[in-house]
């Protein structure tokens, strides 16, 4: 079929895509410009306007990225984004999996249900509301200090601890999205083939065994998609959730490179400096999918292209 049939034929499906084109156009090709940043030692009075002034301001080459890598807080920021981000896989990327496992065992539809609303009620939060229900909780004069003090022991400094404050990182994300990152497997679960259960029932299978054996392979194609999704954003430890959560008495273990851009190209107006932490965060991101999905593509046959 000739591509101008093709189109006359389905046009209006390409019509459908306008208003997402139109998006990627503004917020995600417009905005590569600013890239130049990183290259630029910028001067936003160089011009008559900020955007033009990009262009006017003298090259400065890699200087920039020379500089980053010469910075214990860079350093520090990235291998704390690094931690964060694997414990978040280890620990939380299995929770939803086997909530959804347990939760589709469950006969009483109605209890189901409204488990699924409790648990989903989380992710509607913001990080602040939810940071803000933590410090309630943890605080030096939260409920749980409240209740040690009580119980005649000394107060702990949850949040201020450098020991103790990734583990709450890692909870407090556990907590407020894994009922969400359940539906796609609970979505996942009801595409199953329930003659595949029937046949292992058959066989004399029991439920467990028919979880291990036909439930779990059958999810594989969709837990390998969520975790090259999962391991491509490994450079992003969560900026919305520790933004709201650190403070400066746990730099050391909780600063991460999205909170260390916000430091240096905001509150420092180095925005030059900035976009390059931000491009060198991007390009490793872009390795780590391409990497993972052909690594994927090796070990299980299964991959997003």
């Amino acid at each position: 079929m000739k591509l101008g049939t093709y189109l006359k034929r389905n046009y209006d499906l390409y019509l459908l895509l306008i208003p997402a084109l139109i998006f990627v156009l503004i917020f995600n090709l417009v905005p590569m410009y600013g890239i130049l940043l990183a290259f630029k030692d910028y001067n936003m009075f160089a011009a008559d306007s900020p955007f033009m002034s990009i262009m006017a301001s003298p090259w400065a080459g890699l200087e920039h990225f020379k500089k980053i890598f010469s910075r214990p807080e860079f350093l520090n920021a990235m291998r704390n984004t690094i931690i964060i981000s694997v414990a978040k896989i280890v620990f939380v990327f299995p929770v939803p999996i086997i909530f959804a496992i347990l939760l589709n065992e469950v006969k009483s539809t109605r209890f189901q249900k409204g488990l699924q609303t409790i648990v989903y009620l989380p992710h509607f939060l913001s990080w602040a509301v939810v940071a803000g229900i933590f410090v309630s909780l943890l605080g030096s004069t939260g409920m749980v200090n409240s209740f040690l003090e009580s119980l005649g022991y000394e107060k702990v400094k949850f949040l201020m601890d450098n020991s103790l404050f990734r583990p709450i990182l890692i909870i407090s994300d556990a907590w407020k999205e894994f009922g969400w990152s359940s539906i796609i497997y609970f979505a996942a679960i009801a595409g199953l083939d329930q003659e595949c259960f029937e046949a292992a029932e058959v066989d004399g299978a029991n439920r467990f065994q028919q979880i291990w054996y036909v439930m779990i392979p059958g999810l594989i194609p969709t837990i390998v998609l969520m975790l090259i999704t999962r391991v491509g954003n490994i450079m992003d430890a969560g900026f919305s959730q520790v933004f709201a959560m650190y403070n400066p008495t746990v730099y050391e273990t909780g600063d991460i490179i999205g909170t260390y851009i916000y430091r240096v190209g905001l509150g420092k107006m180095d925005f030059s400096m900035g976009t390059a932490v931000g491009l060198f965060n991007s390009i490793i991101a872009l390795v780590l999918v391409v990497s993972s999905n052909a690594a994927a593509k090796k070990m299980t046959g299964k991959s997003i292209w």
